[in-house]
């Protein structure tokens, strides 16, 4: 499999943007993780930020990526990166909320193979994602769900999901999340 080139790892984005890029030992952790269930996997950023989950998903193989950050000036930093890294046709950006975003991709039928969230810590988005992942169907069979989190935000994960490993990385925790009776 070819390897893309990567573009530099350190993020840009806007100034105005209240946003805390995933550190890069849990993302590297979190890819490590994954291994190669990456590789050829039609990928979800959810809360994408600086895209920086997505992107080293494309770095990694992923086939495809859809990109959600409802921040317009984040989403154009996004495509932004994308195209300075020659990945732009591997991906979709979607300027819009993750609530939102749900529903209109599974409306539109799409599915996903790896489903990376990192959404505000607190304030209970990563139930209430978890939730419209479920109710919506767009993982899937086999698929994961990968949710960062404060330590203390543990979520509830809805009926048919369980949490199959947690990794904590100080006050940061990775919930990898599948549907039950699945490896």
């Amino acid at each position: 499999m070819r390897t893309r080139q990567r573009a530099s790892r350190r993020a840009a984005r806007p100034r105005a943007a209240a946003v805390r890029p995933t550190a890069a030992r849990v993302r590297d952790a979190l890819f490590n993780s994954l291994g190669p269930t990456v590789a050829g996997a039609v990928v979800l950023d959810l809360f994408a930020g600086t895209g920086a989950l997505g992107i080293e998903a494309l770095h990694r193989g992923a086939q495809r990526a859809v990109f959600v950050e409802q921040h317009a000036a984040l989403a154009r930093a996004i495509n932004e990166r994308l195209t300075a890294a020659g990945l732009a046709d591997h991906a979709a950006v979607r300027c819009e909320d993750a609530l939102t975003a749900i529903g209109r991709l599974a409306a539109a039928g799409e599915t996903f193979d790896v489903i990376l969230l990192d959404p505000p810590y607190g304030d209970g988005w990563v139930e209430r994602t978890l939730t419209a992942l479920a109710a919506r169907g767009i993982l899937t069979q086999g698929g994961v769900i990968v949710a960062e989190g404060h330590w203390r935000d543990r979520p509830a994960v809805p009926d048919g999901f369980g949490i199959t490993r947690e990794a904590r990385y100080g006050e940061t925790v990775l919930w990898f999340i599948r549907r039950e009776g699945r490896p």
